[in-house]
């Protein structure tokens, strides 16, 4: 056991032959704040891509030529978004959440920038769903 040296309490650090082998160590609140603030940017960049595609969408589709196909993009998005979804929590449980969750990111900002650069709408809804298939991650 170790005495935490702000508050005077007394917790289990599970890592030096204890009773209890599921015991977690004890994260200190620097490393706590290190991987809130990464969470917390990882959903603001799927916030951002969300508030900012659904206001430009309209106009991205009419300059492409298929308002008629315009509800396909959003639902390639949404589709494989939920089909993923547990995809992505059977490989974070086989090879560890950290890798799957950075790559994932790494997959939605690429798909993100062959959105951008689609040049028809099958192409668009193609890159949409990649974004959407790694937005699950």
């Amino acid at each position: 056991m170790a005495q935490d040296q702000v508050s005077g309490d007394v917790r289990e650090t599970g890592g030096g032959g204890g009773d209890d082998p599921d015991a977690q160590p004890v994260r200190t609140p620097r490393e706590i704040r290190v991987v809130l603030s990464g969470l917390l940017i990882a959903m603001l960049l799927a916030m951002l891509d969300n508030m900012i595609v659904g206001t430009a969408m309209p106009t991205i589709v009419g300059d492409l030529g298929g308002v008629n196909h315009l509800s396909w993009v959003v639902t390639s998005y949404i589709l494989a978004t939920t089909a993923s979804t547990p995809i992505w929590g059977k490989l974070g449980d086989l090879y560890g959440r950290k890798g799957i969750f950075m790559g994932s990111i790494v997959i939605f900002l690429a798909g993100s920038a062959l959105s951008g650069l689609s040049q028809n709408m099958n192409e668009l809804i193609a890159f949409r769903a990649v974004q959407g298939w790694a937005r699950a991650g």
